[in-house]
């Protein structure tokens, strides 16, 4: 099995060495991550400017633009055959709820999917990485079940956001399908000046829960099992193609 492994979080978090530590044992792995944090990328490409790629003294690849634009490397300009699974992660951090629209993290397994190729986003569902082996245990857990066929009557290529627990790993609860959350409107930025007395502004920290309730991301991690939802790219809002149609004339 061929996988190739990404973040956000840059090709030195914790995270994605722990993630590589678990899965080279069971497959050929290849990671190519950005070479800082960029959290909160989304889907980006960058446009404006060349890319180069990398080898770090452990063996990563590390590339001076987004998740996105890693994984669109590593898949179109670094390899003549796609890999069998893309992973991403181990984010500093969950990514649920509204979070998925920001997170680099899903977008760097979104963009394998888009490119045919069955995709995980891995996050922890606390900041500062602890447990975090435990959480590699959990996402070649999921692999593992992955290759022999524990997906099967998902379609292929599926796109999966799991969240993780900070948890020791006997202590973590089942994995669990759940639909995403929402939360509460996001805290006002920070207002603040810069050393030359400038204003400056910080993004707020997200909102609290709005729909947390049984069914919910938020709601299997807060009883401490693993959150996995599929997630899917159409935007189109299907209920109001009706209603513009006898909107315009």
């Amino acid at each position: 099995m061929r996988i190739l492994i990404s973040n956000d979080d840059g090709y030195l978090a914790p995270g994605i060495q722990a993630l590589a530590d678990a899965l080279a044992p069971i497959a050929e792995i290849v990671v190519v991550a950005p070479d800082s944090n960029r959290s909160g990328a989304s889907n980006s490409l960058t446009l404006d400017r060349p890319l180069s790629v990398h080898k770090a003294a452990n063996g990563f690849y590390f590339a001076n633009g987004t998740p996105t634009d890693c994984v669109h490397i590593a898949l179109t300009g670094m390899s003549d055959a796609l890999p069998d699974l893309v992973v991403s992660g181990i984010n500093n951090g969950q990514n649920m709820g509204d979070d998925t629209l920001y997170s680099g993290t899903v977008a760097a397994a979104t963009e394998a999917y888009l490119f045919g190729v069955p995709a995980i986003a891995f996050s922890q569902v606390n900041s500062g990485w602890a447990h975090v082996d435990d959480a590699a245990r959990v996402a070649r857990d999921i692999v593992e079940r992955f290759a022999a066929g524990g997906f099967a009557a998902l379609p292929s290529p599926f796109l999966l956001n799991v969240n993780i627990p900070n948890l020791p790993y006997e202590q973590i609860g089942p994995l669990t399908p759940a639909r995403l959350g929402r939360r509460h409107q996001a805290e006002p930025v920070i207002r603040a000046q810069d050393p030359r007395g400038r204003e400056i502004f910080w993004i707020g920290a997200p909102g609290a829960c709005l729909d947390a309730g049984e069914g919910t991301d938020f709601h299997a991690t807060a009883q401490g099992r693993v959150s996995i939802t599929p997630l899917q790219i159409d935007l189109t809002h299907k209920t109001q193609l009706d209603l513009l149609a006898g909107a315009l004339p």
